[in-house]
């Protein structure tokens, strides 16, 4: 029988990076995650900002980073700043590193919604991309001889049932993610 669990497994990751992808995108309000994409030059490499810094949000429109190391509060303000797609200013006093986050524009919270979606859409491509290799594999199998013809209907009804829940699961990340950014 044709074992479909590895493209589940797949679907299911490419459905955990849409999500990852969508908490990157700034919503009016401050969340700890807006910085997770940040690369911080440490003691000559880049790491994640939250191995060299605690990153809270004590206020819907701030967000604080406290580093381990007050050596590295320039790195972290030059990293935040450098990262155009964010749009964020932070300024330090030395010890702790102030992010205000600005309320979005109806326009920026349009073009952020038209964001999402082609993220949304990549992660339905990437969907079909998996379908399409198992089904190619499926159709192998059965010119080989190890499938019949009824494992092969059973293999695709197997993958449109997959296709079916991870879009859904796709669907509802990008409503949830529509609501939070048109909220004012």
């Amino acid at each position: 029988m044709f074992d479909t669990d590895g493209y589940e497994l797949k679907m299911t990751g490419a459905v955990e990076h849409l999500e990852n992808e969508m908490k990157k995108v700034r919503t009016g309000r401050a969340h700890s995650g807006m910085l997770d994409g940040i690369k911080v030059e440490a003691y000559g490499v880049e790491v994640p900002l939250n191995q060299v810094a605690n990153v809270t949000a004590p206020e819907a429109q701030l967000l604080q980073i406290t580093p381990f190391d007050p050596a590295n509060i320039q790195k972290i303000s030059a990293a935040i700043r450098n990262d155009q797609a964010l749009g964020l200013n932070p300024s330090d006093d030395g010890r702790i590193v102030r992010v205000p986050v600005p309320a979005l524009t109806e326009e920026r919270r349009k073009l952020l919604v038209k964001q999402v979606s082609e993220k949304a859409e990549e992660a339905r491509i990437v969907l079909r991309t998996i379908r399409q290799d198992g089904l190619k594999e499926a159709k192998r199998k059965k010119e080989d001889k190890e499938l019949s013809e009824d494992d092969v209907k059973l293999v695709e009804k197997e993958f449109e049932r997959l296709m079916n829940e991870h879009q859904a699961k796709i669907e509802e990340a990008f409503k949830a993610k529509e609501k939070e950014i048109l909220t004012i």
